[in-house]
């Protein structure tokens, strides 16, 4: 508070000196007059050069509406002589002037928040008009790109999350030309998408305008092949080594290979991924090391990591019932017969979306079993038919594979006069457990 209090004192002491000087500049107060008066007409055109004699007449912190209302007057002075352009470029240079000399002698301004007179930051405005006159303006300029990406860079590095989205496309622009130009090399491009995205990232995109920004700046770079696989393995190889905990570094490997064309099947990829679960563990990140580890034939690990996901604090029952059915199905595929049938089960109590799907592989557990016993054997058919029937009646959309797998099944149905040595009947019901499984089912003969 002390220190406040010092500041403040030490700027209205200012603000007084100045006003004290130009009370012993009568022309600094009369210009100033003169030009305000045009200016609340909106006649610029005879504002200008009155505004010109107050400027160059009055302290520097005499008033930052010299710098405010400067800057509106030289914008319109620039469109009204577009086509001269050796004033245009004078004028441009006058209006990035008086943005710097604003921030010198005007960092803070008071604006009423909340019907509040409260102190802010005069610099995100100040930086941001700044950038976009360049943007604007930037067709007076040679070596437009190159103005843009060393000039913006400053600006954002400044700003970070406070530039203005169109800053930020800009910036990504500029280093994109360069590249084409052969002017800059790819890593400095990466750098920069990096830069822009983490600012835009960390803005409010419930803005519309951040919203755009953030969907164009991944375009643009997606679009740009700046980031081919073998560019990021080589950039960004050496980065992950070096600092393997840090997550920002982690991050970023994983989001550009992930839109790179073909780029989630190489080692480093693999080992980001993994890196990134450690230091940030959810349940997107290991259903991500799930469809790695499957794809690369790690059928322990991708089953590991998928009942991590489900395990996940950030999974919902929607996503558990998803990501048992994938359980199922790869265990089944993968021999792993006890895990299929235990996932098929549980995806179709979360959600009977899955009914259909799940049960079709229930049925092809039961037809594939190890069944000793004399009926057993014949037993596994028929729950299996079972489950076929379910698996159509859930869905529909299966009644040609479930009919399918029915006609497959029933070939292996015994005659009616094998079954009757067992004392059993067509239609008759019949317990059945092998393989770990069990089940009642109806006894179902051919007609062999």
């Amino acid at each position: 508070m002390k220190r406040l209090i010092v500041v403040i004192s030490a700027f209205a002491a200012l603000s007084f000196s100045s006003l004290l000087r130009a009370q012993e500049n009568p022309e600094c107060i009369t210009y100033m007059s003169y030009y305000q008066e045009y200016y609340k007409q909106k006649n610029f055109k005879d504002a200008l050069p009155n505004w010109r004699k107050a400027y160059s007449l009055c302290p520097p912190n005499y008033r930052q509406n010299l710098y405010i209302q400067g800057s509106t007057l030289v914008r319109d002075a620039i469109g009204k002589n577009r086509k001269d352009s050796a004033m245009v470029r004078g004028l441009i240079d006058t209006l990035l002037t008086l943005q710097d000399q604003r921030l010198q002698y005007y960092p803070y301004s008071t604006k009423k928040i909340n019907g509040v007179a409260t102190k802010v930051e005069n610099k995100p405005e100040v930086l941001n008009n700044k950038g976009n006159y360049m943007i604007n303006y930037i067709n007076y300029r040679k070596n437009g790109n190159r103005y843009l990406y060393d000039n913006l860079n400053v600006i954002v590095d400044e700003l970070g999350s406070l530039s203005h989205p169109s800053l930020l496309v800009n910036l990504l622009d500029a280093s994109i030309a360069l590249y084409r130009a052969g002017e800059l090399p790819a890593d400095d491009v990466i750098n920069t998408y990096e830069k822009v995205a983490a600012a835009i990232g960390a803005s409010d995109l419930e803005v519309e305008d951040n919203r755009i920004a953030k969907s164009n700046i991944d375009t643009k770079f997606a679009d740009s092949k700046v980031a081919s696989c073998d560019n990021l393995i080589a950039i960004f190889t050496p980065r992950f080594e070096a600092d393997p905990d840090n997550i920002s570094v982690v991050s970023n490997i994983v989001r550009l290979m992930n839109n790179a064309d073909d780029c989630a099947g190489n080692d480093l990829y693999f080992k980001a991924v993994t890196q990134l679960y450690k230091l940030n563990p959810s349940a997107g990140a290991a259903y991500g090391l799930y469809k790695l580890n499957a794809a690369k034939g790690n059928a322990a690990d991708a089953c590991k990591y998928l009942e991590e996901a489900i395990a996940s604090a950030d999974s919902d029952e929607a996503a558990d019932a998803q990501y048992y059915y994938e359980l199922a199905r790869f265990s089944y595929a993968n021999g792993m017969r006890g895990k299929a049938y235990d996932s098929a089960r549980k995806a179709v109590d979360l959600d009977h979306g899955y009914a259909g799907k799940a049960y079709l592989i229930l049925g092809n557990l039961w037809a594939s079993a190890s069944c000793s016993g004399d009926v057993d054997k014949y037993a596994r058919y028929w729950v299996a038919t079972d489950y076929y029937i379910k698996a159509r009646t859930a869905d529909p959309s299966l009644a040609e594979d479930a009919g399918a797998s029915i006609g497959n099944v029933s070939r292996y149905y015994p005659p009616a006069s094998e079954i009757f040595m067992y004392d059993l009947g067509a239609g008759q019901g019949y317990t059945v457990s092998c393989g770990g499984m069990s089940a009642s089912t109806t006894v179902r003969v051919s007609g062999r």
